[in-house]
């Protein structure tokens, strides 16, 4: 029994050094505030979240950043072309009032709509950052 709960005490600190080991490659890549801090505005940061809104006008691209999980809510329609560090490309919609999770991502995005992109991402903070 007691072998038991050692071996499940390893496993759940093996699954959160994993889970921090994960975070801490992706924050290699740059943060989107201190990268482009004229796209991004810090409107609440504490140790569970962190909220910014967002501002892309036309034209306009970010150069590659990363994000956490979280939640994304759109004040605006726009559309963008997202790039990934593998290459990947791909264009999203989105609409005024929609509100998406977004998992972990790293990405370029470009504004390739009409219109003037504004956003509010709400940003989870894990334990181990």
């Amino acid at each position: 029994m007691r072998q038991a709960v050692s071996l499940a005490a390893g496993m759940l600190l093996g699954a959160v050094l994993a889970n921090c080991a994960h975070t801490s490659r992706s924050a290699r890549l740059p943060d989107p505030v201190e990268q482009s801090p004229h796209y991004y505005r810090v409107l609440v940061d504490n140790k569970r979240v962190r909220v910014l809104e967002y501002h892309l006008k036309p034209g306009e691209k970010e150069p590659m950043h990363s994000h956490p999980e979280g939640v994304v809510s759109y004040f605006s329609a726009a559309k963008f072309r997202t790039t990934f560090p593998d290459g990947r490309v791909t264009e999203l919609t989105a609409t005024a009032g929609e509100t998406i999770w977004r998992d972990a991502v790293a990405h370029a995005s470009e504004n390739i709509g009409s219109t003037e992109a504004h956003a509010l991402a709400v940003e989870l903070k894990q334990v181990c950052r």
